[in-house]
């Protein structure tokens, strides 16, 4: 059984936020399973975020998507293939 998840750490999520969300959107179709944290709430939200990501798809197409991530200003993504044997 192989997975492959891509983690996200957004820097200054208030400003990156949107762009990233944009990007996850139309690439929407690959996405099997996400989770966003984040510490804070209300008034003490803070201002970096981590995304997790469980990816489906063509191995080239996740590559690309982690590249797309990668290149925004205070984004760090970082695909990872976990595999286990039956």
């Amino acid at each position: 059984m192989k997975k492959s998840v891509l983690l996200i750490l957004i820097g200054k999520r208030k400003d990156e936020a949107v762009k990233v969300q944009q990007i996850l959107t139309g690439w929407g179709c690959m996405i099997k399973t996400r989770l966003g944290i984040h510490d804070g709430v209300l008034d003490n939200c803070s201002d970096s975020g981590l995304v997790i990501i469980e990816l489906v798809g063509e191995e080239e197409k996740k590559l690309e998507l982690t590249r797309k991530l990668s290149v925004l200003p205070g984004v760090s993504s970082k695909l990872i293939d976990l595999e286990v044997d039956k």
